[in-house]
């Protein structure tokens, strides 16, 4: 996830120019460029690093109960953007956070949970609340009865306005395989 606003939400206002609307997976697809490169200033990646996740993105926006909610700006250009789908056993992230899980009580988080799988505001953009508001407008486009998602371990924005919501641990220091960061899978029952 990137970095989030640590300011309180604003609402997201025509005079500001900016518009937060929901976009349907043709129109993901079609914006799938935009949005990664969104994710790759937001987590100051390589655009080379980045270009990895078109294919895994567009393979995101044919599953089940996937949602999609962004903030664009006055020329109709996304500054943030949020996505997911309902998260299903056989997934590659469900069965990870599985093997973390196994044997827990924090294993009926998998039960039946929306995966937020992108939470991204372009480093221009943050520090206005549009995270918050990007989030909101996500977490209340869900039918699940939670949400999960995963964030590198760290203080910072992210962890600040998931705290702020009321997103509470399911799995710290976790390790995804293939990759050596620490993570921390959070957890919030819905409605916000």
């Amino acid at each position: 996830m990137s970095h989030h606003s640590d300011s309180p939400a604003r609402t997201v206002t025509a005079d500001q120019g900016l518009s937060l609307r929901p976009v349907d997976a043709e129109g993901f697809l079609t914006l799938v460029d935009e949005f990664i490169g969104i994710y790759s200033a937001a987590m100051r990646y390589p655009a080379e690093q980045a270009s990895g996740r078109r294919q895994l993105w567009e393979q995101h926006a044919l599953r089940a109960g996937f949602s999609c909610v962004a903030v664009f700006d006055r020329s109709g250009h996304p500054v943030a953007f949020a996505y997911g789908y309902s998260g299903r056993r056989g997934q590659w992230w469900n069965t990870e956070v599985a093997r973390g899980v196994r044997g827990t009580p924090a294993e009926a988080w998998l039960a039946d949970y929306a995966e937020l799988t992108e939470l991204h505001v372009r480093p221009d953009h943050q520090g206005q609340g549009l995270g918050e508001r990007t989030l909101r407008a996500f977490l209340a486009s869900r039918t699940e009865p939670q949400v999960l998602l995963s964030t590198p371990e760290g203080d910072n924005r992210a962890w600040r306005l998931y705290r702020r919501l009321g997103f509470q641990d399911v799995l710290r220091s976790y390790r995804f395989t293939g990759d050596g960061r620490p993570f921390g899978i959070l957890g919030l029952v819905l409605p916000v």
